[in-house]
């Protein structure tokens, strides 16, 4: 298939060859779904803890006699039924939030992520996004011009020029093709990727 390839001011010039086994595949919600929130769980450091009834630092004396008061019977203030009490079933630092995805699902959803793209006109091939200076205001103009002010970039090779000028802007992600993952992709309303990047993104995910 052929993608569009657009010059600064953002107008088609050309086109790019690209596979259509990678760009042009059917679009599956379930699996997108499934590798999102697969990734952001993966994400998870699991380092959350609770303490149950014997870790609570709390006397193992008896509030009250066990009869005659008409309160509740009570043995310990460390019960889960009380304020400051320890948790019944208490989250663990050990806890494993991670998920499996087959290789083969994942390829195919990046595949079905990036075809989406395509059909939605949100995916944006240029020549290069280099940059002559380290400046936020020179990267802020040329995405404009591209009508990207919110968007992924990926470049085939990190430009220390444009990763320095990205840093400011809160709306601008940039990336090396090997980088991509789905979360970014379904993220921003554009994704901006050069042409070389488009071939290096083929030779990885075919």
């Amino acid at each position: 298939m052929e993608l569009k390839l657009i010059n600064d001011q953002g107008q088609a010039a050309s086109t790019v060859q690209a596979s259509d086994a990678l760009f042009g595949r059917e679009y599956n919600e379930a699996l997108i779904h499934q590798l999102v929130v697969a990734y952001q769980a993966n994400a998870r450091s699991g380092n959350r803890a609770q303490k149950d009834r014997e870790q609570v630092k709390h006397t193992t004396k008896k509030p009250w006699r066990q009869k005659g008061t008409g309160r509740a019977r009570a043995g310990m203030t460390s019960s889960p039924l009380w304020r400051g009490g320890g948790r019944i079933f208490p989250n663990s630092p050990e806890e494993n939030f991670s998920q499996k995805v087959n290789r083969k699902m994942y390829r195919a959803g990046i595949a079905a992520i990036l075809s989406q793209l395509v059909r939605e006109e949100r995916l944006l091939v240029v020549e290069n996004v280099a940059l002559d200076a380290p400046k936020t205001r020179l990267l802020a103009q040329k995405l404009k011009g591209f009508g990207a002010e919110s968007a992924l970039v990926i470049t085939d090779e990190m430009d220390e020029n444009l990763y320095l000028s990205s840093r400011n802007l809160p709306n601008v992600l940039v990336l090396e093709a090997h980088e991509t993952d789905p979360v970014s992709l379904v993220r921003y309303p554009r994704v901006l990727i050069t042409r070389a990047a488009v071939a290096k993104i083929e030779e990885m995910w075919q």
